[in-house]
């Protein structure tokens, strides 16, 4: 009988591959980073074909180091970097561009189009979605229209589209030799192309952005009892194991919080931030600046929907005080010099380097600093980055509770930031709640695993999966109630100035 469930991590900077217990404990895992390809200003991209090496690669060094077979796994699930759009030939599995991140904004013409006309208007009813850069569709089109022989291969049914979930499960189960074309309700919910109520493709959504139907991949249940297919006896696994879960990264963030009750929330701290708020059953729509998304469809159970805040700069704009600027050597460090001063020195960093995205919505912004003085050191510099992560946070929270009338008695967090616990402290600060880390801090990974899982019996209830989530640390707030609100009012004027500042 199969002990483990395996789940891979398909993320903006890396994939990794881990495997976890009955009791949701990790007993193996490895990682590897890919690069990041930057043409020009504003253009994020990855290779396709390099992030599936990496997938294989650490599933077989994950598998081996353990001494584990395909027999040993009950079943594997995927979680994705979501909206990272891929085009590739469905005869020759060769990518036909570079995947177009997220993070991406030269889509921006096409989402100002989109809402000038009102068909922006159409978009948020139907989908839940802003036009933004941040979505698959506008990836698509620009794909469709900029890179030759592509509009002709979509309407021949050659060309076909999928995040990166959908290349990675069409790579393995076989790829040209009869890969299956599918997503999940979650990663369908991000292309402003998916119908919120019907959990279907919109033919009128489809037309915005002239995207031939027959590209894009079947939509299914982010956990699937019938199974999406098997990974193949030639493949990374060695053998058959079955393929069940599918969900994009913050949702199975979500589901490894297990956060299953309306009105409970998680924030993710990794590449960007991302807040989600379990809405159940019911799709609320916003007026604050937040998304409206699906949260996770478990087999035949209706859907669950969520409000969401993204945040696109947060952990990389860490990234960015060591590769770009140099003030630090690794991700690390960026705590211990922020410890070097008592506050930020009268310092605000807004890192809008993609624009700002929830609540804002504005793809003009551009990052900015601030509050200089000849005072100013690196250190503040570094605290100030780590402020950034944490009022970016509160925009969402305070949008959050206006849309859903829900107050946070608590933060649960997870994600890489986490570790940095003067960032969690802060967090506490600026919020004014508790902020609790689980134990298993990498919840993408774990809940993927328990949505594979819960599909094939190897967990049988959501309820089996609270029991397992125990909390490693909680940060209490310490700043006064006035000194909260004079650093918040401070960092939304340091908003401002990033406003405007491109033309679009």
């Amino acid at each position: 009988m199969a002990d483990f469930v395996g789940a891979v991590d398909q993320g903006t900077t890396s994939t990794r591959f881990m495997i976890f217990d009955r009791g949701g404990n990790e007993v193996g895992r490895h990682q590897l980073e890919h690069e990041q390809i930057l043409p020009r200003a504003g253009w994020v991209e990855h290779n396709p074909v390099e992030i599936w090496e990496r997938t294989s690669a650490v599933i077989r060094t994950a598998m081996n180091t353990r001494g584990l077979d395909a027999s040993d796994l009950a079943a594997l699930g995927v979680t994705n970097q979501r909206e990272t759009s891929v085009v590739w030939n469905r005869r020759t599995g060769r990518p036909y561009y570079n995947a177009i991140v997220w993070q991406d904004t030269r889509t921006d013409q096409i989402a100002a189009a989109l809402d000038r006309d009102g068909r922006g208007d159409v978009i948020r009813q139907k989908a839940g979605l802003p036009p933004a850069t941040y979505f698959s569709g506008g990836k698509i089109q620009w794909i469709l229209e900029n890179v030759d022989g592509v509009r002709a291969a979509a309407e021949s049914g050659e060309a076909i589209f999928g995040n990166t979930d959908t290349w990675l499960l069409w790579n393995l189960t076989g790829g040209v030799d009869g890969g299956v074309h599918i997503t999940d309700v979650t990663n369908a919910s991000r292309t402003m192309l998916m119908n919120l109520e019907t959990l279907d493709w919109d033919d009128e959504l489809l037309s915005f952005f002239d995207i031939p139907r027959a590209m894009l991949p079947q939509i299914r249940p982010s956990s699937d009892p019938s199974r999406y297919g098997v990974t193949l006896a030639g493949g990374p696994l060695g053998g058959e194991v079955p393929l069940t879960a599918d969900l994009g990264d913050q949702q199975a963030a979500t589901v490894g919080q297990v956060c299953f009750a309306e009105g409970e929330a998680k924030n993710t701290y990794g590449t960007g931030n991302f807040m989600l708020l379990n809405t159940g059953t019911s799709i609320v729509r916003s007026k604050s600046g937040l998304l409206t998304t699906v949260c996770y469809k478990l087999g035949d159970a209706p859907a669950v929907y969520a409000l969401e805040g993204s945040i696109a700069v947060t952990g990389s704009a860490v990234q960015w005080l060591r590769d770009q600027l140099g003030i630090i050597s690794g991700a690390a460090q960026s705590e211990a010099l922020a410890a070097q001063v008592e506050d930020n020195g009268g310092v605000y960093f807004v890192p809008a380097f993609s624009g700002l995205f929830a609540p804002y919505w504005r793809s003009d912004a551009r990052g900015a600093i601030v509050g200089l003085s000849r005072y100013n050191t690196n250190a503040h510099l570094a605290r100030a980055t780590l402020e950034a992560i944490c009022y970016q946070s509160r925009d969402v929270a305070v949008a959050m509770e206006q849309d859903s009338g829900v107050h946070l008695d608590v933060l649960k967090v997870d994600g890489g930031v986490t570790a940095n616990r003067l960032c969690m402290q802060m967090q506490a600060d600026i919020l004014g709640v508790p902020v609790s880390r689980p134990v298993v801090a990498e919840t993408t990974a774990l809940g993927a695993a328990y949505a594979a899982g819960l599909a094939t019996g190897f967990w049988k209830t959501t309820d089996e999966l609270r029991q397992n989530w125990n909390e490693s640390e909680r940060w209490s707030p310490t700043w006064s109630d006035e000194q909260r609100e004079e650093g918040y009012a401070k960092w939304k004027k340091a908003v401002q100035r990033t406003l405007d500042w491109v033309d679009v």
